[in-house]
């Protein structure tokens, strides 16, 4: 058996055809690992010449169960690219984050075959970091960017099938309350997000407005590796009356609920209450930036992000 490695084959739709007549060449087959920066939706000729005969992997930057809980302030702050977590100090890996935006906008996209005009993605990248971890609201942002909310969307999904943008999707239950119904959206990368916001080190990020957020999405992302969640797994919670969670798992007939505190002495509000009891959950955390685990209430324990994926280990040996 033949095998192979290509990369960036998002710049190679014309190769696709290929490898399907080699994939089912008889008797020698050959074997491909194919890596590459957009998904399946924007590549479409992955999907539709090599049905039935190709798995997809999605691999994401560093994280904390590669880099271990000492080092996740750098991990937060400077992201999971490799070149910007292992840069020798917060200067180059601001200056290589602040490169790879452009290359990403003038040079990757057009190659996926994306008609925008680079400083208007740029500029809609830098806007969309400042509704990081809110509900989305296309028309507030589509009036505040001068365009349609139709190219709102368009622009979105594209930052999404480039896994730039998380968005999370929220949970539908009929449980007899009105439900938020629009989803949240994530900067994917936290170093990224620091850089469009010009934060350019710790003692900036430590002073800015955005500081909760974007530790929000680093514990949801964290939560949702831990879990081995997929999109279509992992929501958020949040009525009309303002009862919140910001991370619901709903895997294998389990409810693992989240909510996040960039604190180290976390609590539990009403508002985390209702939407629990609301959920029915198996098992409700609340993930904060201290060091201990502790009980803050009967069924609902306190964890730091980097002790996420021991303590699931435990709970699911618990009898």
């Amino acid at each position: 058996m033949i095998r192979e490695r290509l990369d960036e084959i998002q710049r190679r739709p014309e190769i696709f055809p290929i490898l399907r007549v080699l994939a089912d060449r008889r008797p020698i087959r050959a074997r491909f690992l194919v890596t590459g920066s957009a998904s399946p939706e924007l590549s479409r000729q992955s999907s539709e010449t090599l049905a039935g005969r190709i798995a997809f992997h999605e691999l994401s930057g560093f994280d904390l169960g590669e880099v271990g809980a000492k080092l996740s302030d750098r991990l937060f702050v400077r992201g999971g690219f490799p070149r910007s977590f292992l840069a020798r100090s917060e200067a180059d890996s601001y200056a290589w984050r602040a490169d790879f935006i452009r290359t990403y906008v003038e040079r990757d996209l057009p190659s996926l075959g994306v008609r925008v005009p680079s400083a208007t993605m740029a500029r809609f990248w830098t806007m969309l970091a400042h509704y990081h971890a809110q509900i989305l609201n296309s028309s507030e942002l589509a009036r505040a960017f001068g365009v349609s909310d139709m190219t709102v969307r368009r622009y979105l999904e594209t930052l999404v099938a480039t896994f730039s943008v998380r968005v999370l999707q929220p949970f539908h239950e009929n449980i007899g309350k009105r439900l938020v119904r629009s989803p949240k959206v994530y900067v994917a990368d936290t170093g990224v997000l620091h850089t469009l916001l010009g934060l350019r080190s710790k003692d900036d990020l430590e002073r800015h407005p955005k500081i909760g957020a974007s530790f929000e999405g680093f514990a949801i992302a964290e939560a949702i590796r831990c879990v081995g969640a997929s999109p279509g797994e992992s929501f958020f919670y949040r009525t009309q009356a303002g009862a919140e969670l910001d991370l619901v798992i709903v895997r294998g007939g389990r409810r693992l609920g989240f909510e996040v505190k960039r604190t180290d002495a976390p609590s539990v509000t009403p508002s985390m209450r209702i939407a629990i009891e609301d959920l029915r959950l198996d098992a409700p955390y609340v993930l904060h930036a201290g060091a201990p685990s502790f009980d803050l209430a009967r069924g609902i324990r306190a964890v730091p992000v980097g002790q996420l994926a021991g303590e699931l280990v435990r709970k699911s040996r618990k009898p």
